[in-house]
């Protein structure tokens, strides 16, 4: 009962958190001249060179992500990804006709509708959801290295290069008072994602400590086709125990979370990890 009732509550969530961020895009962000990043970024630049409708644009550019990421990511992350991008784009297409305006500088209805767009995708990524096709490239692409070397890396790279194009287009197709303003966008969501999400884009290290180590290292195996430190432990109560290091990346971490709570009696905490020398 209590899992079915989170996993209510996250599906909630996500639908939340998108729609706040179209209320940023749609009444805040595009009225005063900036873009929204990632796959997002790209759908407005189409819509604006085309004319073609941005909700439309928004859904089309990020189906592609969704099917790939249904392959590599797992069902239960796709499903929270449509429910997130199909929240964002009905409210995108219902917040356009809103008559909402900010009656202040540029600089700080930008930097206001930033924040809220921050706020927005905290919530959905702290739910296990994504509305962003740049997330998810950059999950598969991490999963393709991991798998192949067996090392674990940082998407922030990924994602820096990505919307390091996406600015370069606003530059050159648009003009560059957007391309500045849409960088301050993306300063000022990433701020506020780090804040609320613990640096999403950094390695995780989670450390559990069970006395059914099997089970647990199995599913991981399984399900994250990734590997654990194992470490001989002993609770002053519990008595004899294991501890097991892992390392995942945020998306990781909620499928993670899942199989750990699958498993009673465990205890884990979890790290932000800001760099591992090999």
């Amino acid at each position: 009962m209590n899992k079915t009732l989170s996993g209510i509550v996250s599906y909630i969530s996500i639908i939340i958190g998108a729609l706040l961020a179209s209320f940023s895009v749609a009444c805040i962000l595009l009225p005063n001249d900036a873009i929204d990043y990632g796959t997002a970024g790209i759908s407005i630049i189409i819509s604006k060179l085309t004319g073609f409708n941005l909700s439309v644009c928004v859904a089309l550019i990020f189906a592609p992500f969704v099917i790939a990421g249904a392959f590599f990511l797992g069902v239960k992350f796709t499903l929270k990804a449509i429910t997130g991008s199909l929240a964002y784009t009905l409210g995108l297409a219902f917040f356009e006709h809103i008559p909402f305006q900010l009656n202040t500088e540029h600089f700080l209805a930008v930097a206001f509708g930033g924040a809220v767009l921050g706020f927005g995708l905290s919530i959905i990524l702290r739910s296990g959801g994504c509305i962003d096709g740049s997330e998810i490239l950059a999950n598969i692409i991490l999963k393709k290295i991991t798998d192949k070397t067996g090392k674990n890396y940082s998407m922030m790279p990924i994602l820096i290069a990505f919307n390091s194009i996406v600015y370069l287009a606003v530059f050159i197709l648009i003009d560059r008072n957007a391309a500045l303003l849409s960088l301050l966008v993306y300063v000022v969501a990433s701020l506020v994602i780090d804040r609320y999400t613990d640096h999403f884009e950094a390695i995780k290290q989670v450390t559990i400590i069970t006395k059914d180590e099997d089970l647990l290292i199995n599913a991981i195996k399984e399900d994250l086709n990734k590997t654990c430190t194992i470490i001989e432990s002993k609770g002053a109560i519990a008595g004899e125990n294991k501890t097991l290091i892992c390392y995942v990346n945020y998306f990781e971490l909620q499928k993670l979370r899942d199989i750990i709570q699958k498993n009673k009696g465990t205890f884990s905490t979890v790290q932000t990890i800001d760099e591992i020398i090999r």
